[in-house]
């Protein structure tokens, strides 16, 4: 038998993410619902599961994987035959885990810097070197699309779509055409919509 996968969430929340990707690959998954506003992710039961009490994290049998990119890298390489991640020796296999790895590097610390206006280290030892650079880096390989790897949606596109799209919200980003296309075609997947009324039925059984 196939061990249980349970992802710990919280609506509206990165966990939301994780949630789209599950819908993306057709997996058979529980959810473990916590309500962020009443600190259930800070107890002492979900603790034990992510002593950092954030959420996403999921459970596969006896295995625990927290933070964002690593589990979706776990996912999408655990549901193969929905091809959302290039395997081993696919020429794609490089670039898929660079964007992976480049937005909890690089991309996501240099916003919050920015927003929170944080001094940022001298461009040498700072870890995404200057938010100029880091950031057209980005739009650069986004504006060669239609998707991060060119013509194949991958699970990477989850990540950065689901992230862009919060940051947005906020008012995090520039309105650009790039950005904005990019969100209007990868959030149009039933995926998207899926997941998005899963939250809007958790939300409010929470707001009761």
């Amino acid at each position: 038998m196939t061990p249980q996968l349970t992802l710990y969430h919280c609506p509206y929340s990165r966990s939301s993410g994780v949630m789209t990707l599950l819908e993306e690959l057709h997996a058979p998954y529980v959810l473990h619902v916590m309500n962020m506003k009443k600190g259930e992710n800070r107890a002492a039961a979900y603790l034990a599961v992510n002593p950092m009490g954030k959420v996403p994290a999921i459970r596969h049998g006896d295995a625990i994987v927290t933070e964002q990119v690593a589990i979706y890298l776990y996912l999408a390489d655990l549901f193969p035959d929905a091809k959302l991640a290039p395997p081993p020796g696919d020429p794609l296999r490089g670039p898929y885990l660079r964007w992976m790895a480049f937005y909890g590097s690089c991309f996501e610390p240099a916003i919050v810097d920015k927003w929170m206006k944080n001094t940022p280290a001298d461009k040498s030892s700072c870890h995404y070197g200057d938010f100029d650079t880091m950031f057209n880096t980005f739009i650069d390989q986004l504006s060669k699309g239609p998707y991060l790897l060119g013509d194949r949606f991958s699970a990477a596109d989850v990540l950065w779509a689901t992230s862009l799209g919060w940051m947005g919200a906020f008012g995090l980003l520039p309105k650009l055409p790039v950005i904005e296309q990019y969100l209007a075609r990868v959030t149009s997947r039933p995926a998207f919509a899926a997941a998005n009324a899963k939250d809007g039925e958790l939300a409010a059984a929470q707001a009761a």
